[in-house]
């Protein structure tokens, strides 16, 4: 880096939908909206210090060692060899809990923020692999079906090296999230019983009508496969208003409805931003009719990449 190091430098990241039917542990696609940001300051103390965290009405742990985006900024500072300690800020903009990825959010935007403030920014596999320390103190696993589609943008299937996938233009997303929270190391434990041979086949099956629905951009392969078969039964019965949620997005159009993510969130895909939010709409209020109170929007499934806000005028490359 030549010239003056930069002291701070403000980065954010967007909310994810991952699985997507049967593309569990597997498929994400960004979200156009809620969003995750941090504020990075260089400090000549080693280590990471969480200073504030915005926008939660609860308590988040300090100890980088325990939150999400303090874990994942201090392993990208240990990769690079870097000679100073930063100060983190946290700003919530998506809902902990919700199955829209708000902790692979935190952690992605604490490393493209703290890439910034380094000597030498470091590529983006290594900060996935420092994100994926981060995430894994919230779901107890290193899978980036939520991290990779933050970081890189758009539809991502997480490979141990994620691959972009290309998902037509008029593609979007409804995502509909209830006044629930649901942790996702609860909404694992329900799936550790052993799976029938027909079930795996037939997820199979999905599967790979989703992918070639997405890569021909044939509608009628969309709806075989946005479907679970493996998962979202199991789950059912931990989000209230379920199937009274889905079946209003079928009815308004979908291809396909289903669980975003652990939940409780919901999905629906569409053709189209207006028949997005109309879907959104009508999910939003199949869930009021059951009593409870949930927040709507329409996305593409194109959804935004990672990015620095703001930085000091320090010299050389950032993210």
């Amino acid at each position: 880096m030549n010239g003056r190091q930069r002291e701070w430098a403000r980065a954010f990241a967007p909310a994810s939908s991952s699985n997507l039917g049967p593309g569990f542990d597997l498929l994400g696609h960004a979200i156009a909206g809620p969003r995750d940001e941090v504020l990075a300051r260089r400090v000549s103390t080693p280590g990471v210090r969480i200073t504030a965290l915005h926008g939660l009405p609860l308590a988040l742990p300090s100890d980088a060692l325990r939150n999400t985006a303090g874990l994942a900024a201090l392993r990208l500072l240990e990769r690079a060899g870097a000679g100073f300690g930063v100060e983190l800020e946290l700003h919530k903009g998506i809902p902990l809990g919700s199955g829209i990825g708000g902790s692979a959010a935190s952690a992605v935007a604490a490393v493209v923020a703290v890439n910034a403030l380094l000597d030498e920014a470091q590529p983006l596999d290594v900060l996935l692999d420092c994100a994926l320390d981060g995430e894994a103190l919230a779901s107890g696993a290193r899978h980036a079906d939520n991290v990779a589609p933050a970081l890189l943008g758009g539809l991502v299937a997480a490979f141990e090296r994620p691959v972009a996938i290309a998902a037509p233009d008029w593609l979007y997303a409804a995502l509909v999230t209830p006044e629930q929270v649901l942790e996702t190391r609860v909404a694992r434990e329900v799936l550790l019983a052993p799976y029938p041979l027909t079930d795996l086949v037939r997820q199979t099956h999905h599967l790979a009508a989703l992918l070639l629905g997405l890569q021909r951009g044939d509608r009628r392969l969309l709806r075989e496969g946005l479907r679970d078969v493996l998962v979202e039964p199991r789950r059912i019965g931990l989000i209230p208003g379920f199937t009274a949620v889905r079946d209003g997005a079928l009815d308004a159009g979908a291809f396909g409805a289903g669980i975003s993510g652990a939940g409780p969130t919901l999905f629906g895909w569409f053709e189209g931003q207006a028949a997005a939010q109309r879907g959104a709409e009508a999910m939003r209020a199949a869930f009021a009719l059951q009593g409870i109170a949930a927040t709507a929007l329409a996305t593409p499934v194109a959804g935004p990449a990672a990015a620095l806000l703001d930085r000091d005028e320090g010299e050389g490359s950032g993210r």
